[in-house]
């Protein structure tokens, strides 16, 4: 059985916020591409489940927290239901982090200062695209990024109205490395009331 790097109820911290920061820095360290990408599950009321990876722009103890069009089909499931789920896989270390939480816009003021640390393209873009609408073809998308790029010319670029941040709290987090024998180890942090209470799921 593999005896190295174990992960148990022991060498796991118990704050599950810490417990993140140590493995996200850790992976942080081995170079791989797009490290901060995670999944993103979210639901509308009649149950319609939608799933996509979006980028982890800020985490701290009030949550993690990432950008999109308001309008988008993630926006709109979140309009109606603030239950979310995310997951981080790491397939080099073996690692993966599923958290369950609730999603609320940030403010404002936190979105305007995150969009204008954006490259200007990309800040046009958000202009240009209706995310999840459907567009003609191509030369449409391309279109309207030339048509506020002119419109944008030689002044700044404002944040558009349904664009934003979302900050999600957790109220569950599973840590899960891989082990031998598909015996993986699952430790598990449930929030009740405002402290956080650790256990062990089998595999």
């Amino acid at each position: 059985m593999r005896r190295d790097n174990l992960l148990t109820e022991a060498t796991t911290d118990n704050d599950p916020f810490n417990q993140f920061d140590k493995w996200y820095r850790e992976y942080l360290r081995t170079e791989s591409v797009n490290p901060d990408s995670f999944s993103l599950a979210t639901s509308d009321l009649s149950g319609s489940i939608s799933v996509r990876t979006v980028l982890l722009k800020e985490y701290n103890r009030d949550g993690f927290v990432f950008f999109t069009n308001y309008n988008s089909r993630k926006g709109r499931h979140i309009s109606v239901n603030q239950n979310v789920a995310m997951l981080f896989y790491w397939p080099a270390p073996g690692r993966q982090i599923r958290i369950e939480g609730t999603a609320s816009r940030i403010s404002v003021k936190d979105s305007l200062k995150y969009f204008s640390s954006r490259p200007r393209e990309s800040r046009i873009g958000a202009w240009a695209s209706k995310q999840d609408e459907i567009i003609p073809d191509r030369n449409f998308l391309d279109s309207r990024f030339l048509e506020y790029e002119k419109k944008f010319r030689g002044k700044g670029v404002p944040k558009p109205p349904y664009w934003g941040g979302f900050r999600i709290t957790p109220f569950w987090f599973e840590f899960w490395q891989e082990g031998e024998h598909r015996l993986h180890d699952r430790i598990v942090y449930q929030l009740s009331g405002s402290s956080w209470t650790k256990h062990r799921l089998s595999p």
